[in-house]
């Protein structure tokens, strides 16, 4: 099994084990929210059942991204991982909806808790089951380059934080019998929630949508200037521009204008533009694939050419300036 086999299978086994213990975690907040009758707790076991839900969907969206590039889909398949993140951060939002819902109507009906001690302490097992869950998935969806497993281990560990707030407001209503404090942590519960899920919404339309990634860029900015200090005799490149990047799940498809001396022939230019492109991915530590278009120098690089055996040079060579990421998107620097 080569690694790219070996990563997969890890992003399944992390989906899966999302799956499993989800659901005992449902089962908990389930029986501490009948137990006590709170609506705070209702509104965490509904969250619960948007992390369950969304890890069904998770386990078939990376099955489906882990599918090699064919003919009808030639940048591959890894896309489905927005589309699940994005899936994600609609049901959050949804359960968000619900969840005010509910917190509006117990605070017009004046629903009260009951028995909290026993609810609460079934809903603390549940939330430490949940904190451990969030930092094995994204810890796993960083490692292995899933956005469905990042953007469910962002959500469990959000689940975390509010199941804290929540067993920390319900132990204030227990001491003090104050109710209607148990409606409206629901109501702070669901606009938290409301929050996530846009910002996860968002994130994923901006990587379906190809926005730059700027963090991307920046590795591939260091790179370049890594890369091109070595000078032309290691790779034939002098410099490039036009760089753009776009994420297709975890694989990152890299455009960029290689500028090579022009007098060098074509067979030399070709095989020095590949061994670049392996470096590139390989120093910015990415997964991926680079499509170079070659551009003749034209003798417009001159001052910051290293090549030595260059027999139509116009200019002394004064040396390599720092590559920023200005310099490498501009499309046309020469027009």
């Amino acid at each position: 099994m080569d690694t790219s086999d070996q990563a997969q299978a890890g992003r399944v086994r992390a989906i899966l084990a999302s799956l499993v213990a989800g659901t005992a975690i449902l089962a908990l907040k389930a029986l501490a929210w009948k137990l006590t009758g709170s609506t705070a707790l209702q509104s965490d076991a509904l969250e619960s059942v948007v992390n369950v839900v969304a890890a069904a969907f998770g386990l078939g969206a990376i099955i489906f991204a882990g599918q090699p590039a064919d003919r009808d889909h030639p940048y591959g398949h890894g896309k489905m991982e927005f589309f699940a993140a994005a899936f994600e951060g609609g049901l959050i939002s949804l359960a968000a909806v619900l969840i005010v819902v509910a917190a509006v109507r117990a605070l017009w009906l004046g629903q009260a808790p009951h028995d909290l001690g026993l609810g609460l302490a079934v809903n603390v097992g549940a939330g430490a089951l949940n904190g451990l869950l969030g930092w094995f998935l994204l810890r796993q969806g960083r490692a292995l380059g899933s956005k469905a497993l990042e953007a469910d281990g962002k959500h469990v560990l959000s689940d975390f934080a509010t199941t804290g707030g929540i067993l920390g407001g319900l132990a204030v209503v227990a001491l003090t019998g104050i109710w209607w404090l148990d409606p409206v942590i629901a109501l702070a519960v669901g606009l938290w929630l409301g929050r996530t899920g846009f910002h996860l919404v968002r994130e994923s339309a901006a990587a379906l949508l190809d926005e730059e990634d700027g963090e991307t860029i920046g590795r591939l900015v260091t790179a370049l200037d890594v890369l091109l200090r070595k000078g032309v005799a290691d790779h034939g490149v002098i410099t490039v521009h036009g760089l753009r990047a776009m994420r297709s799940g975890r694989v990152t498809h890299v455009d960029v204008h290689m500028v090579v001396p022009e007098y060098r022939p074509v067979s030399e230019a070709h095989d020095g533009a590949e061994r670049f492109e392996k470096a590139l991915i390989a120093a910015a530590e990415l997964e991926g694939e680079v499509h170079a278009h070659l551009d003749p120098c034209r003798r417009k690089y001159c001052a910051r050419c290293t090549d030595e055996r260059c027999p139509i040079r116009a200019d002394a060579y004064a040396g390599i300036p720092p590559v920023t990421a200005e310099m490498a998107t501009e499309v046309e620097p020469f027009r």
